[in-house]
């Protein structure tokens, strides 16, 4: 039987499902954003362009964190996803135990490699020696505490797996605001400057990832998590790394190559650096939306295949991709015109200003090719298929963003304007291969 909190998305209206599965993911996801966007204006605006410079260059190491996790959590939504399309509740329930089972093995794995890591990462990154020292302090507190964070994605993906985006976004609400409380708190009250905004982060993730797993721990419906029966089931897990495992690499691998992308930024000091961090927290808050059709697409589709009902996966994606545009379109527009005012939420310092309203102004509309690649490889990877977006992504957002910005800051124009414009060369190369790839992938699996 399936109970009132999961979402069966194998029958019903296509557009309602996915954006009542894509809706609360993306308010949730935005909320989620705010914990380091936050930070970023609470000291940008209390604490200085130093701090702010510093906070901003460890997003990349932050993401690269993060976006490696999620690969494998998407490997979990996918077979959970599938087994709940099927009804096949005895190995839903062992999908979830071995799912946590692994996660705890991976946030002690995670926390050890990436304390061990900081000052590595941050000198590969060429970091400057005025910013350092605090980015290597936020750094520190943030990895201390990654596991709140790790856990939190993980519950959250079992509960959408089975259609229950709401609860995760009431948490994420919840802990966001007092997220902020704790940030003016630590900095203000407390003059802890870098590290008391690293503090609220962390214990905010905590506390959201406390909530979640209650929920798990205490619902009575078919995804339970018992701690009695926590396991690590080789085949299933066989089947989440299957489809996780090449996800987590593209990710690792493209935040690493952005790594190398913060360091061309971080040649033009801490002024650009600021603005730059800036201007990504504006960029990853845009990307949101797609995300969120990406990860009901995902679903949908991990759903549908379990059902067997291949058209149905493929109309949800086509579906998934049009309202992907028109949301992210409508929300770029915005930015480009109140791109001035959105730069100030952060800081008032004018050269910062002026360098993140340029990048934005240059880059912003591009976002749309992301909407098409960043659907169809989640629908991919609902199907099953991990290993061709992977090959792509890496193909466009590593090797060719690579070869451009070597060619261009080398024998062309080295400038921050060229630089970000790496991002767009990716975005529409790995856009144009997707849909290649997904119409002839498609075409032979009929």
């Amino acid at each position: 039987m399936v109970h009132s909190k999961t979402k069966d998305m194998t029958a019903g209206s296509i557009p309602r499902l996915i954006l009542e599965f894509a809706l609360p993911l993306m308010i949730g996801n935005i909320f989620q954003m705010l914990y380091n966007t936050v930070d970023s204006i609470v000291v940008g605006n209390f604490v200085g362009t130093q701090a702010l410079a510093a906070v901003s260059s460890t997003t990349m190491i932050t993401n690269m964190s993060v976006f490696f996790f999620n690969g494998f959590s998407i490997g979990a939504t996918v077979i959970i996803g599938k087994y709940f399309g099927a009804k096949d509740h005895k190995l839903l329930h062992r999908a979830v135990e071995t799912t946590m089972g692994a996660t705890f093995a991976l946030c002690l794995l995670f926390t050890v490699f990436f304390l061990a890591g900081t000052d590595f990462m941050l000198r590969f990154m060429k970091t400057p020696a005025d910013v350092f020292d605090q980015a290597a302090l936020y750094l520190r507190i943030y990895f201390a505490g990654v596991t709140g964070l790790l856990l939190y994605n993980m519950g959250s993906c079992i509960l959408r797996a089975v259609g229950d985006t709401k609860r995760p976004l009431y948490f994420l609400i919840l802990t966001s605001i007092l997220n902020i409380f704790l940030d003016l708190l630590f900095v203000l009250a407390f003059h802890w400057g870098i590290a008391g905004v690293a503090y609220a982060t962390i214990l905010a993730q905590f506390i959201s990832a406390g909530a979640t797993m209650a929920v798990l721990l205490r619902t009575r419906d078919i995804y339970r998590f018992s701690f009695a029966d926590l396991c690590l089931d080789r085949g299933l897990l066989s089947q989440i790394f299957r489809v996780g495992l090449p996800t987590a690499i593209q990710s690792i691998i493209t935040s690493f190559s952005n790594i190398f992308v913060q360091s061309y930024i971080n040649f033009f000091g801490a002024i650009v650096m600021a603005g730059w961090g800036c201007y990504n927290k504006l960029d990853q808050f845009i990307m949101l939306p797609v995300l969120s059709m990406a990860m009901a697409a995902t679903t949908f589709v991990a759903q549908n295949m379990g059902a067997h009902n291949e058209k149905r996966a493929i109309d949800g994606t086509v579906t998934s991709i049009l309202m992907s545009l028109a949301i992210t379109g409508a929300i770029a527009a915005l930015l480009f015109i109140f791109a001035d005012t959105s730069m100030r939420l952060f800081t008032g310092d004018e050269p910062v200003i002026k360098a993140g309203v340029a990048l934005i102004h240059i880059n912003i509309f591009f976002m749309l090719f992301n909407c098409v690649n960043q659907v169809l490889a989640g629908a991919l990877r609902g199907r099953g298929d991990s290993i061709g977006p992977m090959v792509i992504m890496l193909l466009s957002f590593v090797l060719i963003r690579q070869i451009y910005l070597y060619l261009m800051t080398r024998f062309i124009s080295n400038t921050p304007l060229t630089v970000g414009f790496g991002y767009p060369v990716g975005w529409m190369t790995c856009c144009v291969l997707e849909v290649l790839y997904f119409y002839l992938f498609w075409k032979h699996r009929k």
